[in-house]
């Protein structure tokens, strides 16, 4: 996960992009779960 972290550091307007793609990924099914 560094890697693509230090990747999109880069550019921070990308970087923010690919956390909230993250965390996203991981709410997901937590909603679904309840």
């Amino acid at each position: 996960w560094r890697r693509i972290a230090t990747r999109y550091d880069k550019t921070k307007e990308s970087y923010l992009g690919f956390v909230n793609l993250v965390s996203a990924l991981q709410w997901i099914p937590f909603v679904h779960e309840t």
